[in-house]
């Protein structure tokens, strides 16, 4: 019993255990939500929404990875660059991320997006919504990146910079050889779950007409009225994009484990 449920020192019989409990929650949640539905006696209507408007729902999802892949991008950049402000010791760029930090974090999302598309970006006469769209979340999820990236470098032990500096490493080398290799790691789990948080609040887009996973859905369930099978359409859409970044950040987290 305890080889099957329970995690063991034996490579096949660990993965044969992992497989086969997976397995019973997955079939353990379905069995729930099927035994609820027909508890209701709920009848689904798949040819009215899945069957008929799928190039619709396709077309909503490649789109939302691109705005959540390019978003990313503008994120890491942002984040980054405000991470290494908030412990720099030059005070207008320290002052100004710490702000930045506060102000992107203390206020909504949606406020952040009708304030930017349609104050800065008229001002700027950015018309683009897809453009304003990256900016936005970029500009929102950089915020969250930059706190992650700030607390990885700061958990680094002082000695180990003590002991760059007494070698002679140049700024170039305390970062690239000892600060980077363990930041991947300390940082990994924490940026797999805002990777996340930056797909499902690109949904947010849909308030600007950006037409995004989201919104795609609204409008097939203004025509279909049926928003159990739209709405469980958009759920396991999302899924399927967040849950394949937790399995990759388990990977670079292994691949990048050193020994302290």
């Amino acid at each position: 019993m305890s080889n099957i449920f329970f995690k063991d020192r034996f490579g096949n019989s660990k993965s044969s255990a992992k497989i086969l409990n997976i397995g019973i929650l997955i079939l353990g949640f379905l069995g729930v939500i099927l035994y609820s539905f027909n508890k209701i006696g709920y009848n689904f209507r798949w040819e009215d929404t899945l069957f008929t408007y799928y190039p619709k729902f396709i077309y909503g999802f490649i789109m939302t990875i691109n705005l959540s892949f390019f978003s990313l991008i503008v994120s890491l950049i942002i984040g980054t660059i405000i991470a290494i402000g908030s412990i720099s010791k030059f005070l207008p760029y320290y002052y100004f991320s710490k702000g930045y930090v506060e102000i992107v974090r203390g206020t909504p999302l949606i406020v952040q997006i009708y304030i930017f598309f349609y104050v800065v970006g008229t001002a700027l006469n950015l018309e683009n919504r897809y453009v304003a769209g990256i900016m936005i979340m970029g500009t929102f999820s950089g915020a969250y990146v930059a706190e992650i990236i700030r607390a990885g470098i700061e958990s680094i032990g002082k000695t180990q910079l003590d002991s760059a500096k007494a070698l002679g490493f140049t700024t170039y080398q305390k970062y690239r050889y000892i600060i980077f290799p363990q930041l991947i790691k300390r940082v990994m789990p924490s940026l797999a779950g805002q990777v996340a948080s930056l797909i499902k609040d690109s949904s947010l887009l849909s308030i600007i007409a950006v037409n995004e996973f989201t919104k795609n859905i609204q409008e097939v369930d203004s025509l279909t009225f049926a928003p159990i099978e739209n709405y469980f359409i958009l759920a396991i859409g999302y899924l399927m994009l967040t849950f394949p970044i937790s399995i990759l950040s388990k990977k670079l987290e292994r691949k990048y484990s050193y020994e302290t």
